[in-house]
């Protein structure tokens, strides 16, 4: 069963990022953007109740007639079966054989609009698609006949869909439930399938998507009215950069959910299926608006919007002040800059995490949950970073348009907290995975001190201790190991072309082992790294040991008690005044 968030979608984004915390958050960025023409995907899964882990679906051949079952992502939930295809293509994580990369954010909106007789959900949308689909324009085409033909089952939800040459955002909810109550068709869906855009991020260009609907208005000119036929394929030509489902704009004016002020020109799908709240802004938006801003120039002008405060159009009621899909990076965006844009707090701003009196002693840019609260009465909230203590797995999808698939792809994937985690390079194309990562070992009721998922909470909880002191020697291996797997693919990648002259089976069994034995190495020094940690750190203080084993060889060589800092005691004396006051003579 795989459990990424509950969803209630009847709820407001600020309940649930307190009740649930189902947010996540991807970025993107597109070939022209990239310094070495890579495109880039990346994703944080966020739920307090997802282990991590790394799905895999082996390449297969299927019978005519077989029936593929269906389970909510969630909840492991049946939900139908639907005809298999007759061949189906190797995924590791979210990303295929032939560096198609689906990501998602769900953003909710309208609560009606589920369809509870449907057969899709959102996760079985995307892996699914992972399996019939060789590139973005192909797997939107899939995504969209999917829900058409068996219904949608999820709320709202943005998708990433990428491959080495495009980047695409399609944003998608359901039509609600309405049962037909005569006749053959009794107690089937009226409204079966979606309303959705998709639109191709240009090329020079970075894009994003935290829980919050970011398709505004968009060109008018290739609607899929007919996604199951040939005349789809025609629509959506190599020339076509948005598609939409052809009753996107009058479902919402027969639901109710536009006045007659809006009109084609001005139609926003994001402000009629979503619209913008406090939350959708401050706790969803925001981490947009980190990454944007860390990347790209004039994001101060959106800095009111990200912390919530709103503006309207009087006629169409839309917020006025949201900020861009996609941004033009002043830089070239590397890898290792879209990992560690996953690791924001909200550094350097009047919202860093660290700084105020809930970061305690430590500087601790954490808050648990819940994630609002009330006192006398008013409401207020802790911050939503892109870095977070819940995060189950992450990934960074790079894939390389002018090497094979073979090993064009790489699919750098962290297990844990993405400030603490270290990404590991997995190539898509491999035929197995690491067992240390594998799905199944190890759930979140069921420790295993040898699994990936519970080796990087060990470090990562300890380090939220004492955040300040443990943290920064977690950064800087991290960091150290992170480069020197991006010095390798150098060498990966002659190696496996090598091979590929000789026999593909052999270049993918290579990558294969790479990807196999890298993570298993990971995951056990990073278990070594914890017991380092612990030793060092352990009881409040800092332990050093002696650079050589002489007399005394089990004592350290130095102990230090760091203590608070300063400001923090400063902060005792102001709430306690003098109860802690000693006399000049002092004492012990």
């Amino acid at each position: 069963m795989r459990k990424l968030r509950r969803i209630a979608t009847t709820l407001s984004l600020v309940l649930l990022a307190s009740a649930y915390s189902w947010a996540c958050t991807n970025f993107l960025v597109t070939k022209g953007a990239s310094a070495d023409g890579s495109t880039f995907v990346s994703y944080a899964a966020d739920s307090h109740v997802l282990f991590g882990e790394l799905y895999f679906w082996p390449a297969a051949d299927h019978a005519p007639g077989t029936l593929l079952k269906v389970y909510e992502w969630d909840t492991g939930k049946f939900l139908g079966e639907i005809p298999q295809v007759a061949h189906t293509y190797n995924v590791t994580g979210n990303m295929n054989e032939h560096q198609l990369t689906i990501g998602e954010t769900t953003y909710g909106g309208h609560g009606e609009l589920v369809d509870t007789t449907a057969i899709i959900d959102y996760g079985s949308l995307i892996y699914i698609t992972l399996q019939r689909a060789k590139n973005a324009r192909e797997a939107i085409k899939t995504m969209a006949w999917l829900v058409q033909e068996y219904g949608y089952y999820s709320s709202g939800e943005s998708f990433s869909v990428a491959d080495p040459n495009e980047v695409w955002i399609l944003e998608m909810i359901g039509k609600g439930t309405e049962l037909h109550t005569k006749g053959k068709a009794k107690g089937t869906n009226k409204n079966k399938g979606a309303v959705w855009v998709a639109r191709m991020i240009p090329d020079g260009y970075v894009a994003g998507h935290a829980n919050q609907a970011r398709i505004t208005t968009f060109p008018w000119n290739n609607d899929a009215s007919s996604i199951s036929s040939d005349e789809m394929d025609k629509i959506f030509d190599k020339n076509v950069t948005t598609v939409y489902s052809a009753d996107v704009m009058s479902f919402a004016k027969a639901k109710g959910y536009i006045n007659d002020n809006v009109t084609k020109e001005n139609f926003s799908f994001s402000d009629t299926y979503a619209p913008v709240d406090f939350g959708g802004a401050r706790f969803c938006d925001m981490r947009i608006w980190a990454w944007f801003n860390n990347i790209a120039d004039s994001m101060d002008q959106y800095w009111e919007y990200a912390k919530g405060n709103i503006t309207h159009d009087e006629k169409t009621t839309y917020a006025n002040n949201r900020m861009p899909l996609w941004v033009k990076p002043n830089r070239k965006i590397t890898a290792h800059d879209v990992m560690n844009n996953m690791r924001n707090h909200l550094e350097g701003t009047e919202l860093d995490m660290s700084k105020d009196v809930g970061a305690g002693p430590y500087a601790l840019p954490y808050r648990w949950r819940s994630m609002t609260w009330k006192v006398d009465g008013k409401s207020y909230c802790h911050e939503r970073t892109t870095a977070t203590q819940q995060t189950g797995f992450s990934f960074v999808a790079q894939m390389r348009s002018w090497l094979p698939n073979e090993y064009g792809g790489i699919f750098w994937f962290g297990l844990d907290d993405a400030a603490s985690t270290v990404y590991m390079p997995i190539y898509p194309s491999s035929t197995r995975v690491a067992e240390s990562i594998a799905e199944g070992y190890g759930t979140m009721m069921d420790f295993n001190e040898n699994a990936g998922f519970w080796v990087f909470n060990q470090v990562t909880n300890f380090a939220y201790t004492r955040y300040s002191l443990i943290h920064p020697e977690i950064a800087e291996k991290q960091q150290a190991l992170e480069k020197k797997y991006m010095a390798y693919t150098a060498a990966i990648d002659k190696a496996a072309a090598e091979l590929m002259k000789v026999d593909r089976t052999l270049a993918v069994e290579f990558v294969t082992d790479y990807s196999v034995n890298t993570a298993n190495r990971l995951v056990a020094d990073w278990k070594t790294f914890y017991g380092h940690l612990f030793t060092k750190y352990m009881d409040g203080n800092v332990k050093y040991k002696r650079p050589v084993p002489e007399n005394h060889k089990y004592i350290p060589a130095k102990v230090e008690f760091p203590g608070y800092s300063e400001e923090y005691y400063r902060q005792i004396i102001k709430e306690t005044g003098d109860q802690f006051l000693m006399p000049d003579s002092g004492g012990h």
